[in-house]
């Protein structure tokens, strides 16, 4: 499992980053982590793998952002 650097190992140009930086950083992972595993897949299905995996990184998962996330992924040509 890869884990995401803290904040202060990636604060670039000049400063620190707020909290919602780090947030927005661990749902683009986990958004790109299930599109290349569930793409194609039932929109329940992924929505569900979703919540999930942002629970486990410390996310409360926004439910109309994950329904758009989950909508898009299921709508994507499967792997394979």
């Amino acid at each position: 499992m890869s884990f995401l650097a803290p904040i202060s190992s990636v604060t670039g140009s000049g400063g620190r980053r707020g909290a919602a930086w780090q947030i927005q950083l661990r749902v683009d992972f986990v958004v790109n982590k299930v599109m290349q595993t569930h793409r194609g897949q039932s929109q329940d299905l992924v929505k569900e793998v979703i919540q999930n995996q942002l629970r486990i990184y410390g996310v409360v998962p926004n439910v109309r952002q994950v329904a758009q996330y989950a909508s898009a992924i299921s709508s994507l040509p499967p792997n394979g």
